[in-house]
């Protein structure tokens, strides 16, 4: 698969965030983009549009991150799901990883990581 195929999930409560992600992978040339708020907008909109991968911030309102990759990996085991956060304790991180979250990018991150685990990630499915 190629990034320009690819449908991304961005979920973070910062409106600056997602753009900055959104930014990168438009660089990247991806194109189709779904935006969340919240961990249960994440969740919901998983679901519904069922997108190829998921960025995922951790401390958000209503569900955080941790519980949203739970819930997202319980309903379908497959989720490519990437935690990008500036919360990096290692409680929270191994936390996400056990959960089933592929990776961790810490913010304030650089467009090379992103694009990196993109070509990681991407180019499998």
């Amino acid at each position: 698969m190629e990034f320009k195929d690819c449908k991304i999930l961005i979920c973070d409560d910062s409106i600056l965030a997602r753009k900055q992600l959104k930014d990168v992978l438009t660089s990247a040339g991806c194109t189709d983009f779904i935006e969340a708020k919240n961990g249960q907008m994440a969740i919901d909109l998983y679901k519904s549009e069922k997108p190829n991968l998921v960025f995922l911030d951790i401390v958000m309102p209503e569900v955080d991150g941790i519980e949203a990759v739970k819930q997202i990996m319980e309903f379908d085991s497959n989720a490519v799901i990437i935690m990008v956060s500036s919360v990096g304790t290692q409680k929270q991180i191994k936390a996400a990883l056990v959960e089933g979250a592929k990776d961790f990018i810490q913010k304030p991150f650089v467009a090379t990581q992103i694009t990196n685990v993109m070509k990681k990630r991407v180019e499998g499915m």
